[in-house]
């Protein structure tokens, strides 16, 4: 484990150079769509070891004199508190997340663009809460007949009648909360409003994956069909790049489906569009900076694997249906692989069946697997978390990091007046009875001292972990996978 399969400095020049060149091909004046993460992008720092989650914001860093960043949320997303799963945040709080962290790395947050507004209240109640933080903020319309009627669209009628967002940077970073925020549309109609203006802007894309010189069947691509189970997305030959060039590379259905209007569009704003298929307006470099191929490939297995069991956790909630389920499974038996090639299942389900008990078990970054079972002072979460740092701080488990003296007293405050009936402790409350006892005790200090070194390990739970304990994993860089089965028959949890 923790062996690395990309090499991050390597892309972290050749991306911004691929960049800056893509931005003087345009007259020094280009809209980067730009898909993905910027600032937390972990699902390409497992399929990429090596690979770090902000590799892309440090990237943009050595560009940032040059560049400002628009943010496109659509207006529907506000109204249906759309939420990222992966933060547990919604659409317009995470807008608000990304301005915060831009910001904070000083870039210069140009505006925020609602898309496909039309009056919902929710949207101007957001809109009013970005004006009162500084933010500028600007309207785009819903164009009947988009994205095909193309006449209509690149007209006074279309495009025409969004507002032009003024930007003042040779580069637009044009960012979103999540797919389907309408940064390809916020683009397009900018090119629109800027060749009426006099100005030679471009366009060009940017996203990690699929990546388009990788084989269209690599695990890589393959895990990113996985990912994007729910969005129907299917990796596929770009028919128009080997027509034009007789080069085999790889894009996605929606690309593909959608570039011969594109190239309409382009042709009908610039005279003439400067790409001949959607490969040429990507500039991704990730997959030239691929050092060990088999690292990369075993790694994106098991990221398959972690999407298989994120994605019948969310069928049993009612976010995803059983054809999400079923297209992973598919994937799965694509890549001969199964659920028994992600070690900490077996270990823990072995560990429930011996002790009748919910159980976990995790995977160290360097391979040994601890387990922790559900005991009447902890959860099998916070147990297998104890037990891991005793096992690398090499304390003998036969120790009491923290007293059952101190432990209790938590558990009547929880149950007599905190108004929960869970008793046992999680992770995060765990976490500060260690802190606490540290003062005092110099081997709890010690086991403390090791938390850092299980970024990266692997967890698997045989019941659904608590929204304290999956959280408090994230924060700790360990990958979670649980079986689909509550702990209790109750529907509310609580913490």
């Amino acid at each position: 484990m923790n062996k690395i399969g990309f090499d991050n400095e390597k892309y972290l020049e050749m991306q911004s150079a691929k960049i800056l060149e893509r931005v003087k091909m345009f007259g020094n004046k280009l809209y980067l769509e730009f898909g993905g993460k910027l600032f937390d992008d972990y699902h390409a720092s497992r399929v990429l070891p090596g690979f770090a989650p902000d590799s892309k914001i440090r990237m943009l860093s050595q560009l940032k004199d040059k560049a400002e960043i628009l943010i496109a949320i659509n207006s529907q997303d506000i109204v249906k508190n759309k939420y990222r799963s992966d933060l547990g945040i919604t659409y317009d709080v995470d807008v608000i997340r990304l301005i915060d962290i831009f910001r904070s790395k000083g870039f210069y947050v140009g505006s925020v663009v609602l898309t496909r507004f039309s009056d919902q209240p929710a949207a101007i109640s957001f809109q009013k809460r970005l004006e009162m933080l500084g933010v500028k903020v600007y309207h785009h319309y819903s164009i009947d007949g988009y994205p095909t009627e193309v006449e209509k669209i690149v007209s006074e009628e279309g495009y025409g009648k969004n507002d032009y967002i003024i930007t003042t940077r040779p580069l637009v970073v044009v960012t979103a909360p999540g797919p389907g925020s309408g940064k390809m549309a916020t683009c397009l109609s900018q090119l629109y409003h800027e060749y009426k203006n006099g100005v030679r802007a471009g366009y060009a894309k940017y996203e990690t994956f699929p990546i388009w010189n990788l084989p269209l069947n690599h695990p890589v691509n393959v895990a990113y069909e996985a990912a994007t189970a729910d969005l129907n997305d299917v990796n596929m030959i770009d028919p128009f790049h080997l027509e034009a060039y007789g080069e085999t590379t790889v894009n996605y259905n929606r690309d593909v489906e959608i570039f011969p209007v594109l190239s309409a569009m382009l042709t009908k704003i610039m005279e003439k569009s400067p790409y001949r298929s959607p490969t040429d307006m990507g500039v991704n470099m990730a997959g030239k900076c691929i050092v060990d191929d088999e690292v990369v490939k075993e790694a994106s297995r098991q990221e398959i694997i972690r999407r298989y069991y994120h994605a019948i956790n969310d069928q049993r909630v009612g976010r995803v249906n059983k054809e999400t389920v079923a297209k992973i499974e598919i994937l799965m038996q694509k890549m001969h692989i199964t659920i028994a090639d992600r070690a900490v299942v077996k270990y823990a389900l072995d560990k429930e069946a011996q002790t009748n008990t919910p159980s976990c078990a995790m995977q160290l970054p360097d391979g040994r697997i601890i387990t922790g079972k559900t005991g009447s002072l902890l959860g099998a979460c916070a147990s297998v978390l104890v037990n891991a740092l005793k096992v690398l701080g090499d304390v003998d488990d036969s120790i009491d990091l923290i007293s059952s003296t101190v432990i209790e007293p938590i558990q009547k405050l929880k149950l007599e007046h905190m108004g929960s009936v869970n008793p046992r402790l999680h992770t995060d409350e765990i976490l500060l009875c260690l802190a606490v006892s540290a003062v005092t005790n110099p081997m709890a200090k010690h086991a403390l001292e090791q938390l850092g070194k299980i970024r990266g390990a692997q967890l698997h739970s045989t019941v659904v972990l608590s929204h304290v304990d999956e959280a408090i994993y994230r924060k700790l860089g360990v990958d979670v996978t649980n079986e689909p089965i509550r702990q209790t028959a109750r529907v509310y949890i609580s913490n």
